[in-house]
């Protein structure tokens, strides 16, 4: 099937109750292992990837490998950047072949947010390609884009910011965090609740690595309709790979090394879109 976008799999989802997994996608073999979950589950689902990713492998190259993988397929594949870090990378993803893009000004002022928000908007439009924007700050690390201290999205100002920009998904912050958590992350889980009651839009939760089922679980049914994964998909990788070259260190075939490492990385996606409630739910 062809690339499409996140737009009616994101609304099918905030209709029906359940939220589609996004997966951060680094190489050839970790899209094949999320697709092959999705496929395996018969779910939707978005592989992304993050300016780094694209700086190391290009926006045309994952386009390419993604297209290609998912035309395989009869489930509906969608292809995110994740973290747009300026109005010009988001402009070249579309280009690229991308079916939805993030902007991400919370770092901004929410004047400057909104403006750049906007102005990406704007421009998919004419693309046809939806837009996740994120209002307050997620914490840890992303790329480049580090935060020092959470602050959560005030739910008037997500009402104001939708409105304004006309984003088709927002990205808003309640504890949670980029990397993996050095103690017990704290949720404030009816934030999310709050926040669905004046904003149309679907929401989005970012940094679920190393959140429990309870936890993801119990965002989804106040309203999050996307959950993102990366670094845990990085660790099965590498943890993998790791663990075949300790057993035999005389393997020195990458494909033998990407073998391993796509079977953990799709094991771990079949556990996390059934936490989403995904599963079976490809249309």
């Amino acid at each position: 099937m062809p690339l499409v976008t996140s737009e009616k799999m994101l609304l099918d989802a905030k209709k029906d109750g359940y939220a589609v997994g996004a997966f951060n996608v680094e190489n050839m073999e970790m899209v094949k292992a999320v697709i092959a979950a999705a496929e395996e589950l018969n779910a939707p689902v978005m592989l992304q990837t993050t300016p780094s990713t694209v700086k190391y492998g290009t926006l045309e190259t994952f386009a390419g490998i993604v297209k290609a993988e998912a035309a395989k397929t009869k489930i509906p594949v969608c292809l995110h950047l994740d973290h747009g870090n300026s109005f010009e990378l988001a402009v070249q993803a579309m280009k690229a072949g991308y079916t939805s893009v993030m902007i991400d000004g919370s770092h901004e002022e929410f004047e400057n947010n909104i403006a750049v928000t906007k102005k990406v908007v704007d421009v998919a439009n004419a693309f046809g390609i939806p837009v996740e924007a994120e209002l307050g700050k997620v914490g840890g690390k992303e790329d480049d884009l580090e935060a020092d201290t959470d602050t959560n999205t005030d739910p008037q100002e997500a009402k104001e910011f939708v409105e304004r920009t006309g984003v088709s998904s927002l990205a808003v912050a309640i504890g949670t965090a980029h990397g993996f958590y050095v103690g017990t992350p704290v949720l404030d889980k009816p934030r999310v609740s709050a926040i669905k009651e004046v904003v149309d839009v679907p929401l989005v939760l970012h940094g679920a690595s190393g959140l429990s089922e309870e936890d993801v679980r119990e965002c989804v049914e106040r309203g999050m309709c996307k959950v993102n994964f990366a670094t845990e998909l990085r660790v099965a990788y590498t943890d993998a790979v790791k663990k075949l070259l300790e057993e035999k260190p005389e393997t020195f075939d990458p494909k033998k090394l990407g073998v391993v490492a796509m079977e953990a990385v799709k094991e771990q996606v079949i556990a996390r879109m059934k936490m989403c409630g995904c599963d079976g739910k490809a249309k």
